[in-house]
């Protein structure tokens, strides 16, 4: 098959023009930047730019496969090759949903309003631009050439967030020789998607000719098995100090209180969602894709390669040592310990 990649650079795409390569698939990488997949074509264009897509839109494709956020990019790429490409698959994600407050919806739940503009102002955003190049890509290809894959928490080597690979980072270096600060949300549902099984999906999809809307989680564990995951994969890892580190949960006032933040970003506490609202960001059903052939690795595979990587180029999500040593500090103190 011959498959356009609008991207192929960054994690998702480069992994997806990986695998189709792999596969052997003809790819081509529609970049603004060089540095595509070895067998891979590279085409040079600014997606910001009404002709971005003249290099490739007199030519036939059986799947473009895109991973944009901004709708005037899938706006101006629809609009470009709908008559060339037999299929177009789009990366959007479960928040174009209008609540995350109920378990177990598929992918007829209600979403978001679809953003007018072409660009976000800001990611408060995020939500309402995939919408709006969800419908982008209906208006153009139909329901039945088009795949919208709807992926929760995306992980594994490569998360530059953080998010996923900071668990079993801290397990293997404690601050704390015997715990590990966690927030009091055990039961809080979790999921998280290896970035290659997203993309060998993709892939798939594309080759076998797949059509729909679909949801795409991790397998899904309480909060509480993750962790216990994480340890695991640390311990076996040989990290240094993990011979008792044990979880340290703390209420989420205690930890606001300190200032911590929850789900991502600096001193904060990955895949931590405080509230009832969003209980359920992760627990929706993911049976249309497994029906669709989405095959998933286990997590502990994804949480090791994930501690690697994030030895090796860092991360943002999580709290520094400075900040886990205040915080135990502040919660013994509380305690009286």
């Amino acid at each position: 098959m011959k498959i356009l990649v609008l991207g192929g650079t960054g994690w998702v795409s480069s992994h997806v023009a990986r695998i189709a390569l792999e596969t052997g698939h003809a790819v081509t990488c529609l970049t603004r930047s060089g540095g595509v997949p070895n067998g891979a074509r590279s085409v040079r264009a600014d997606r910001d730019t009404e002709n971005a897509y003249d290099a490739v839109a007199g030519e036939q494709w059986d799947a473009v496969i895109d991973v944009a956020g901004e709708p005037g990019h899938v706006r101006r790429a629809t609009a470009a090759l709908k008559e060339s490409a037999k299929r177009y698959i789009f990366v959007s994600t479960i928040s174009v949903y209008a609540s995350h407050a109920k378990a177990g919806l598929d992918e007829t739940a209600e979403r978001l309003p679809a953003l007018e503009a072409d660009t976000m102002q800001s990611m408060a955003e995020y939500g309402e631009a995939k919408v709006a190049a969800e419908d982008a890509v209906l208006a153009a290809f139909g329901a039945d050439r088009s795949v919208i894959a709807r992926p929760g928490l995306i992980g594994g080597p490569g998360d530059a967030t953080g998010r996923t690979t900071y668990w079993p980072w801290r397990f293997a270096h404690p601050v704390d020789r015997t715990h590990i600060v966690v927030p009091d949300a055990l039961d809080l549902t979790c999921a998280v998607i290896d970035a290659r099984d997203l993309a060998a999906w993709l892939v798939h999809c594309a080759s076998a000719e797949v059509s729909g809307t679909f949801n795409l989680l991790g397998e899904q564990l309480t909060f509480g098995e993750h962790l216990a995951v994480a340890r695991e994969v640390a311990v076996a890892e040989g990290g240094a100090g993990v011979d008792e580190p044990r979880i340290l949960p703390m209420p989420a006032e205690f930890l606001q209180e300190q200032g911590v933040n929850p789900w991502a970003g600096e001193k904060s506490l990955p895949l931590w969602i405080p509230g009832s609202e969003n209980v359920a960001m992760s627990a929706r059903s993911v049976a249309a894709a497994r029906a669709a052939g989405l095959k998933l690795r286990p997590l502990a595979d994804t949480l090791r390669d994930g501690m690697w990587w994030r030895g090796n180029n860092g991360g943002d999500a999580g709290l520094a040592a400075a900040d886990e040593r205040e915080i135990i500090a502040a919660w013994r103190a509380r305690a009286g310990n």
